[in-house]
């Protein structure tokens, strides 16, 4: 008997404790969540977009996939998805849409709000992407570092950090391919060189102070794995006394060089080094027979800075002789009305996308810089209002397999760049690009840095950094 009452008594005790998944009224409103994952498109691969609900405590979320409910608690506001479940969800919808609805609870019952959609598409996204972390400001750091985040879950791992060489500068982190085994990037100060590894080779690439070039920045690796484009620049900073841009970076020369890998040497073309242009950020073709780059008019600096405008050309490039063609072709004209940035092409040839702003070479101090999409078999521009907004859009690259973008964007706060990624269709049509998802989104409040240079990678970099700060050799190009 007393078994009876026990077995009674742990059954009472277990279903009132099951949450009750009952709607009683639906409210003729919208939930207000953070971040904004309302109708996006996500890869079928990517981890649990996690959000917080504003102005609700408590009450759950219905996640319905295939006319199957799931449920979720909201707890202090947020909802947390379980990451075996999230991928076997998103992993059977692949291509479909799966609906969100909150219900609050208030006074004992659960109000419902309308649902919304996100849009599981059948291209997956590369695992990883790699970033740097520094503080916005403009003259000062201490802490920075570049890291990798396997976008499949949350983990952020260090690729390097400045602890290991004195709170150095580490910037301009490139790949060959979307490949984690060909990397370079530069340290500034202690240990100053630009970094190439390759296949767990490591090599410090130095310049001579007396010679021609002396400065290597805004890399970008030939397809061939070869060469490496460079643009060389005098840069400076000045800030502004009465404008919503505080300051402003720009050169007072630029030219573009190419470092020929197998030889040694640097290379270039009298269209790359002249005197009367300024020339920058390169950037090759998928093909490895172009070369990109922003080109404009020398001015009086800083005094004409405002008359600055960069337009976006190409040279041929010959990969098995190392030599350029001898003429130009412009792809994008800004007619001295506008100015574009980071040329990046599509993995397959087929479009190119850059950033676009009033003037000037330096994107991501301008509030109106905005993406633009050029499909290049056709001139013709493709909108982006979907990943624009009223604040800086800026530094973006493409996935591997062409169907994703990462950008940089100061929405959120018009301080911090946070990371965005946005699905691009064999025509060009992006659809609403989302917020990089983390595990606990109070890390956008908390995290007192910014993301730079996005960069997607296909695995995971491998890098003894012991070996990097003793033991690379040092090499000193053949200078032009």
């Amino acid at each position: 008997m007393r078994a009876i009452i026990y077995i009674f008594l742990m059954g009472a005790f277990f279903f009132s404790c099951v949450p009750n998944y009952n709607i009683d009224a639906i409210v003729d409103e919208s939930s207000n969540i953070y971040p904004d994952y309302k109708d996006v498109t996500i890869p079928c691969n990517i981890a649990p977009l996690n959000f917080e609900v504003k102005n609700i405590k408590s009450g759950f979320v219905v996640l319905t996939a295939n006319n199957k409910p799931y449920y979720f608690d909201i707890k202090d506001g947020n909802v947390s998805f379980d990451l075996k479940k999230w991928h076997k969800i998103i992993g059977e919808n692949k291509g479909q849409s799966i609906s969100f609805q909150i219900a609050a609870q208030k006074n004992g019952k659960y109000l419902g709000y309308k649902a919304f959609n996100i849009h599981i598409s059948k291209d997956s996204i590369d695992q990883y992407i790699v970033y740097r972390l520094i503080e916005p400001g403009y003259e000062l750091w201490n802490n920075m570092g570049i890291y990798q985040r396997n976008l499949q879950n949350f983990d952020q791992t260090a690729v390097y950090e400045n602890s290991l060489s004195n709170q150095n500068c580490v910037n301009c982190h490139s790949f060959q391919s979307n490949s984690p085994n060909r990397m370079l990037f530069h340290m500034r100060s202690s240990n100053s060189g630009t970094y190439i590894i390759d296949d767990g080779k490591i090599e410090k690439l130095r310049l001579n102070s007396k010679d021609k070039i002396k400065s290597l920045v805004y890399p970008y690796w030939h397809p061939s794995g070869k060469y490496i484009a460079f643009s060389s620049n005098d840069t400076r900073q000045a800030f502004h006394f009465n404008d919503p841009n505080k300051i402003e970076v720009y050169d007072l020369s630029s030219n573009i060089v190419v470092y020929d890998y197998k030889n040694n040497r640097l290379i270039s073309s009298p269209y790359l080094l002249s005197e009367n242009s300024f020339q920058t950020f390169p950037t090759f073709s998928p093909d490895g027979k172009w070369l990109y780059f922003c080109t404009a008019e020398a001015q009086n600096m800083p005094k004409s800075y405002k008359k600055v405008h960069y337009n976006i050309c190409r040279i041929g490039f010959d990969d098995e002789k190392g030599d350029f063609d001898n003429k130009i072709d412009t792809i994008f004209n800004a007619n001295n009305e506008m100015s574009a940035s980071f040329p990046r092409i599509s993995p397959d040839g087929k479009f190119l996308l850059f950033t676009k702003f009033n003037y000037g070479n330096f994107s991501i101090w301008h509030k109106e810089a905005d993406l633009e999409m050029v499909n290049l078999e056709n001139q013709n521009t493709l909108p982006l209002n979907l990943w624009n907004s009223d604040d800086t859009e800026s530094y973006h690259s493409w996935s591997s397999n062409g169907k994703w973008v990462v950008y940089s964007s100061r929405r959120d706060d018009g301080l911090y760049t946070r990371l965005y990624i946005g699905h691009v269709d064999e025509n060009g049509s992006v659809q609403k690009s989302f917020l990089l998802p983390q595990k606990n989104n109070n890390i956008y409040r908390e995290l007192m840095k910014s993301y730079n240079i996005p960069e997607f990678i296909k695995e995971r970099v491998k890098l003894n950094t012991y070996q990097l700060i003793n033991e690379p050799k040092e090499v000193i190009p053949k200078n032009l």
